[in-house]
């Protein structure tokens, strides 16, 4: 019995992309406009860099002042109900302006005088006008009053809003929420710890999240037209969620047409954005020990040259609104399938950005990207596509099922991973890949009465690197083991991960 395995072959893009490029400038010169550095100090890389503590305790001196600071100035600004913009109040009439309506008023009922030789039914209608005017013009004269009185029974009941709150933390300080420091710490970060600055911002997203609707947006239906584009999939190895962005989607030009091509379609896109931000934010936990930034994984793919201006235009929109409204927001920011050109776009920009800027930025080319992302996301979280083993709509297993075993296959030396199958009838699925594949691959069953005969599932295939992992689902009709051999006939080390399972029947 012999099983045959398809894989799609990943074609590599080499061409470099104008998108791209104005998307890292845009990111770059926020970052290096909030977060400059003085130039006599030197910035080191550390691909170690950890994520700044949110605790108290951990926070020098200066950063407990910041804090305090700002959590006084919103509370002053809460309390006092000044942290919104106030719309104006209508304008009221002068007295200049009453006094034209009645001047309007008399010279009407002048001509109407005139005119009282017509038809009876004009005199009716002329009539009729008189009333409507003398009537509007008693109401213009006691107007000004009732508008006084309202006027002060507002200034006499103005409602102060306590409950003021950002992706569902309370940010009235004296309300004592730990996550209320934790939000505010992100806007002191992205301003260097600078008050001012910091609260300014703060007011900023208030204001557009109250005038963009945020906080019913994840109620709106945008259709599945850009489920590709970007979407939430799984968690780092330290808890973070991961947003995955292809940014190659774009160019081609169905999408085009059904995403971006119009104004209209355009501001689709950014509210569609947002939304996904918005899902991502759920996500995290804004407790001073908890998990409270994303992963993002950007793959630039298939990127076509120079993308149409209405591309660049919503991207860059969006990465700048993004930026301004979702500080420290980023633990890892990983860039798959990029171009030689995007390196040396980045070692001039590199000098510019502090350390915590720089420990966020990860580059990977086409045939290093699975070797990259598992330095910080398990491999059964890793899209298949990516060189992982997860699969959309996965049923058959989930994250109960614990993390695949890993191993690490020695140049010119064969592994063997042996399945118990001690039951006949059972129905075993098993997932197996190796980074970079260039490897032989052999499946089979071996049966424990040595008088049967031995099955061959998958005779011996010679893997090419861009391979996807093999998933195999197997009923045995008796005792005995499923063998799985990998001859590593390269000249360099392999890592080999497997999983398996008894596959539970569906009815």
């Amino acid at each position: 019995m012999t099983v045959e395995v398809k894989a799609e072959t990943v074609q590599v893009a080499e061409e470099p992309s104008k998108v791209v490029a104005e998307v890292a400038e845009t990111a770059a010169e926020e970052e290096v406009k909030c977060e400059k550095s003085d130039e006599s100090k030197v910035v080191e890389k550390s691909s170690s860099y950890r994520e700044e503590s949110n605790f108290l305790s951990d926070l020098k001196e200066h950063e407990k002042k910041a804090l305090n600071d700002l959590k006084t100035k919103l509370e002053e600004a809460i309390l006092g109900n000044t942290l919104f913009q106030k719309k104006e109040a209508p304008k009221k009439p002068s007295s200049e302006e009453i006094k034209k309506v009645e001047e309007d008023k008399a010279a009407i009922v002048e001509e109407c005088e005139k005119e009282a030789e017509k038809p009876s039914c004009e005199e009716i209608k002329v009539e009729e006008e008189k009333a409507a005017i003398e009537e509007e013009c008693e109401k213009e004269a006691e107007k000004p009053e009732e508008t006084k009185a309202d006027v002060a029974a507002e200034e006499t009941v103005e409602v102060v809003d306590k409950d003021i709150s950002i992706w569902g933390v309370p940010l009235l300080p004296s309300k004592g929420n730990e996550g209320t420091n934790v939000v505010l710490l992100k806007f002191l970060r992205a301003r260097e710890f600078k008050v001012n600055d910091a609260y300014q911002m703060l007011e900023k997203t208030l204001q557009w999240r109250k005038e963009f609707g945020t906080d019913s947006i994840l109620g709106e239906e945008f259709g599945t037209e850009l489920d590709s584009v970007a979407y939430m999939s799984g968690t780092d190895k330290e808890g973070h969620p991961i947003c995955y962005n292809i940014f190659g989607v774009l160019d081609n030009e169905e999408m085009y047409e059904k995403t971006v091509a119009t104004e209209e379609k355009r501001e689709q896109f950014l509210r569609w954005r947002v939304q996904l931000m918005e899902k991502g934010v759920l996500e995290v936990d804004f407790k001073p020990d908890g998990i409270n930034s994303l992963v993002q994984v950007n793959d630039l793919k298939n990127l076509k040259g120079p993308s149409k201006k209405e591309v660049r235009a919503a991207v860059n929109k969006a990465v700048a609104l993004l930026q301004d409204n979702y500080p420290e927001f980023v633990a890892k920011n990983i860039f798959i399938n990029v171009p030689f050109w995007y390196f040396a776009f980045h070692s001039i920009l590199s000098p510019f950005l502090t350390q915590r800027t720089r420990s966020k930025l990860v580059f990977a080319r086409p045939s290093k990207v699975t070797e990259t992302l598992l330095k910080y996301i398990p491999i059964q979280e890793i899209p298949i596509k990516y060189g992982g083993i997860k699969r959309e709509n996965e049923f058959d297993f989930s994250a109960t099922d614990g993390e695949a075993t890993e191993v690490v296959i020695k140049s010119g030396t064969t592994e063997t991973i042996e399945i118990p199958t001690p039951e006949s009838g059972t129905t075993f699925i098993w997932d197996v890949v190796v980074v970079g594949w260039e490897v032989n691959y052999t499946e089979e069953f071996v049966p424990a009465d040595e008088s049967s005969y031995t099955m061959i599932i998958q005779k011996e295939k010679k893997m090419s690197a861009d391979e996807e992992a093999v998933r195999k689902v197997f009923k045995n009709n008796e005792a005995g083991k499923i063998v799985l051999t990998v001859n590593n006939c390269s000249g360099k080390k392999k890592k080999l991960f497997y999983r398996y399972k008894v596959k539970k029947a569906s009815f």
